[in-house]
């Protein structure tokens, strides 16, 4: 079953990590020095929060995380249908984690990555420049593209 990600700017983590841990009512799944992370059952969220990437606080991208690489693969067919440019980023690190991934935006140009995600970390990683896909993508931002434009 897919889990919806929202990933969040923030300007201090540490008070985000206490509002959002008070508003979901747990603590975060994975917390670093500039990320965290909760993995929620209700609603089915992966939810992440992190400073010191963004050029912009704020929402930062969405997107639909696979269980596995079969589920992965019928939502890149439908990023496909979607007859907008998709960027394969294939393998990557980013937020912590160890991904296969691709990127879209959606008319509007609010980035969606989608992906799979197989182990963990310890670096935070970084991504590609996906001028093609979003003229709204902040430039040098992890997890979402960044865009000359």
């Amino acid at each position: 079953m897919k889990r919806f990600h929202v990933h969040v700017g923030v300007t201090d983590l540490d008070q985000s990590i206490a509002f959002y841990s008070t508003l979901f009512g747990v603590a975060p799944t994975v917390t670093k020095h500039d990320y965290a992370k909760w993995m929620l059952d209700d609603p089915r969220v992966n939810f992440a929060i992190s400073s010191g990437h963004h050029a912009v606080k704020g929402i930062e991208h969405l997107g639909i995380q696979a269980e596995t690489t079969e589920e992965l693969q019928q939502v890149y067919g439908m990023l496909k249908d979607a007859g907008r440019p998709v960027l394969e980023e294939g393998a990557t690190t980013c937020c912590y984690a160890k991904s296969e991934k691709s990127w879209i935006s959606d008319p509007d140009g609010v980035v969606w990555e989608t992906f799979h995600t197989s182990g963990e970390a310890t670096v935070y990683g970084d991504s590609p420049a996906l001028d093609a896909v979003s003229l709204n993508a902040a430039a040098g931002q992890c997890c979402a593209p960044s865009c000359g434009g």
